[in-house]
């Protein structure tokens, strides 16, 4: 079976989560704050315990070893993290060279030192580093929440691009009703201990 699926998962307050995400298409996560989005996208990563199925075209999350697993599923957190003082050290040998135009950054960026990045700037890099690993799956935990709305627009933009493009299969979470009718082909919303599916932005 092509795509992610999650089956009868269990993380924290989460019970019984099923959802089903295709190449190529965002299925949006929204939820009050500490209802567990960043969690289930932990769990997916195989960053948390959870209880019930996790596959990736086929194969069982458990059945392959957590680095592998992490190479095809990648997850962007709302605070990125960065190890080494120079941008251009976070992105392998040959890679990342020419930044895409949308994201604002000039050429030199690859040069620049982690400590005078802005926390969009930041936001924005972990994006890219994200696409050259190249992955199967993205796990999107705000990705536009440092952004100013003109940035939001483009990021929004540059990311379904390269989903569709790539056939990748996208769980983003999201607070903006605006950003979940722009993006999402599908919206799910915790709702207590269980996600809901909701047609609309709501």
């Amino acid at each position: 079976m092509k795509g992610l699926y999650l089956e009868d998962v269990s993380v924290g307050t989460l019970s019984r989560v099923n959802l089903a995400v295709s190449g190529g298409q965002v299925v949006c996560l929204s939820g009050p704050s500490g209802s567990g989005k960043s969690r289930l996208l932990r769990a997916v990563a195989d960053l948390e315990p959870h209880g019930g199925t996790i596959s990736l075209d086929g194969t069982d999350q458990q059945a392959i070893p957590a680095h592998q697993w992490r190479r095809q599923v990648v997850m962007v957190p709302a605070d990125s993290q960065w190890w080494f003082d120079e941008v251009g050290r976070h992105f392998p040998e040959g890679a990342g060279e020419k930044p895409p135009a949308s994201l604002g950054f000039p050429g030199e960026v690859m040069d620049w030192s982690i400590s005078r990045l802005s926390s969009g700037e930041r936001q924005r890099l972990a994006l890219w580093r994200a696409l050259v690993l190249e992955p199967e799956v993205l796990l999107l935990d705000e990705p536009t929440a440092n952004l100013d709305g003109q940035m939001t627009g483009a990021v929004e933009v540059w990311l379904l691009e390269e989903i569709r493009r790539r056939s990748i299969c996208a769980l983003w979470v999201a607070h903006d009703p605006g950003q979940i009718r722009r993006v999402a082909d599908q919206h799910y919303r915790i709702n207590g201990t269980f996600l809901e599916r909701t047609d609309g932005s709501d």
